[in-house]
């Protein structure tokens, strides 16, 4: 487990975390941007903008919501009340004092703020990982989702290394063969060490270096909490195939991805099959919301608003 555990410092953001230690309390609010959790976990949450609720979910597993508010996500305050909150065991917030990293500890989570905000219905947005805990929230608590909004998500890991793979293959003039699925890791760890000592691992992000250096600049900036990404991947669970489940999931949905999304596969989301869904393909990589910037705010305020 300890192959999987590491995996995911390289795999969605491709960041160093650094550790960080925080004292539960019992106070059940938001006091300077911290919310506490019914179990006693302070989260990190900012509430920011004019309009209907939209919670955001981050990637990683283990990244932040610094990194989406401050390159470019922050645009959609204009229409939207945005709740940037980083996941238990991740960024600014504490650590679950039992490890309780579980699926549906997650998804609570996410209630449990909605709930304190006191909105009857939210949109939520899952980037990159987050895609999989924002689909499976609407999955359990339909009734309070006006909207699923998927950027750049991944809701199969395995598939999303495989096609990492190959790119990483096709972009050294390298075959890395995966024999079968227990051999994905080691490939992937493979083909990720030689396209890290050629210096061009950044393009599984993007095209352009400099946007890279800049996500990773705003990654750098503090200390975070790195529990979630060494506890949480414990079993195979994150690694489960979550594509099956969408065609149950009956919300309006709104898939965004990117023609040279090579993180996640720029043919992932023809895996999804939520019966409620439109998609907006973008040319780009895995940071739309910077790079394509006024294109990635028009389709989300055009769902959004279609769904007043």
């Amino acid at each position: 487990m300890n192959t999987k555990k590491t995996l995911l410092f390289f795999l969605f953001i491709c960041f160093s975390l650094s550790g960080i230690s925080q004292t539960p309390t019992d106070l059940k609010r938001e006091t300077n941007n911290t919310f506490i959790t019914s179990d006693g976990v302070p989260l990190f949450l900012k509430v920011s903008g004019k309009g209907e609720v939209c919670i955001f979910v981050h990637g990683g597993p283990g990244a932040w919501s610094k990194s989406f508010e401050e390159f470019g996500g922050n645009v959609l305050e204009d229409k939207l009340k945005m709740c940037y909150y980083d996941q238990r065991g991740c960024g600014r917030s504490g650590s679950s004092t039992d490890n309780n990293y579980s699926l549906e500890r997650m998804i609570d989570d996410i209630e449990e703020i909605r709930t304190y905000l006191k909105a009857s219905k939210v949109f939520v947005i899952g980037h990159s990982f987050g895609g999989i805990l924002a689909s499976k929230y609407a999955e359990k608590y339909p009734q309070r989702v006006k909207g699923l909004i998927l950027l750049n998500a991944t809701l199969d890991i395995n598939n999303s290394l495989l096609n990492q793979i190959a790119f990483m293959g096709k972009t050294l003039g390298q075959d890395f063969s995966v024999k079968d699925k227990d051999s994905i890791l080691s490939t992937f760890f493979e083909a990720k060490k030689k396209i890290k000592k050629a210096d061009l691992d950044y393009k599984i992000l993007s095209d352009n270096r400099v946007n890279v250096e800049k996500l990773d600049s705003i990654d750098n900036s503090e200390k975070r909490n790195s529990s979630f990404a060494k506890h949480a991947l414990s079993g195979p669970l994150y690694f489960s195939d979550f594509t099956k489940e969408t065609s149950s999931i009956k919300v309006p949905t709104l898939i965004i991805s990117g023609t040279k999304d090579h993180n996640i596969g720029p043919e992932h989301y023809h895996l999804f099959k939520f019966p409620n869904q439109e998609v907006q393909i973008i040319d780009g990589g895995h940071i739309l919301y910077y790079e394509q910037n006024k294109e990635f705010k028009n389709a989300v305020e055009r769902f959004v608003h279609a769904r007043k």
